[in-house]
């Protein structure tokens, strides 16, 4: 893909999974990585990652639901190399598999925080930039269960349903002033953010949703991150020049089941 020579990529939640898959793809395109990660030691193995294969990458550690945090994220990009062309909004938590009923307010404010108000906080600090340096291209991770509902996982499906409608709002927002907005939305995927959930000490197979065994994926097996990498790098590129306000699922094909 065309016109990630000498640009900068930040992306958040790039200490591992679908961030940095990411971060890998937009240096190896040819842009400079801003690694964003509140995972200190997984946002420098990133960098150490891209580094070894010839890229640029610098990592800054964030906590997206934080605004100032965020604020001095970009700052740090704009410091580091000189601007901003693209961001992947990708930072998210996965609060465990819970009924309704069951969630606590810590538990859902936690998750909002991160899930939405984090992509929401990403998009207020950099369009500005974005805006000051000519245009550019944003992509915000949703989720396969911001397009459905999942059973036990109402809060993260409420989240990144958020994530979708806010997609499409600052798309339109933005559609005449350079600046594209869009989102990826991941089916099941390999990456740790099950195994870091704090409510999935049983057996996966118990779960209402389980990313390790989904049978019901058209395509009978689950994501690479790379794959969900690629789609959103394509976003970014000059190849997606007319596209903006959409969330492209890369599922398997569960959202036309």
């Amino acid at each position: 893909m065309d016109g990630f020579d000498g640009t900068t990529a930040l992306v958040t939640g790039a200490g591992s999974g679908i961030g940095r898959a990411s971060a890998r793809r937009f240096a190896n395109e040819g842009a400079n990585v801003v690694v964003a990660d509140i995972d200190e030691d997984g946002g420098a193995e990133t960098v150490d990652l891209i580094d070894d294969a010839g890229g640029t990458a610098a990592f800054v550690d964030v906590d997206v639901s934080d605004s100032e945090s965020v604020e001095q994220m970009v700052a740090f990009a704009v410091d580091t190399y000189g601007g901003l062309d693209f961001a992947h909004n990708n930072a998210g938590i996965l609060t465990g598999f819970t009924e309704t009923t069951d969630i606590t307010d810590e538990n859902w404010d936690r998750l909002m925080g991160v899930n939405l108000k984090g992509v929401w906080a990403c998009m207020k600090a950099a369009i500005p930039v974005m805006e000051e340096h000519g245009g550019g291209s944003i992509v915000n991770t949703a989720s396969e269960s911001g397009l459905v509902g999942m059973p036990g996982l109402s809060s993260y499906s409420a989240s990144k349903h958020g994530v979708v409608g806010l997609t499409k709002s600052v798309a339109l927002e933005y559609a005449g002033r350079g600046i594209r907005v869009n989102a990826v939305a991941p089916g099941p995927t390999k990456t740790n953010i099950q195994a870091n959930s704090p409510n999935t000490d049983r057996d996966p197979s118990s779960l209402p949703f389980d990313t390790s065994a989904m049978t019901d994926v058209p395509m009978g097996r689950v994501a690479e991150a790379d794959e969900i990498a690629g789609a959103t790098v394509f976003l970014c590129s000059d190849d997606a020049s007319y596209i903006t306000g959409h969330t492209l699922p890369v599922d398997g094909g569960q959202a036309a089941d």
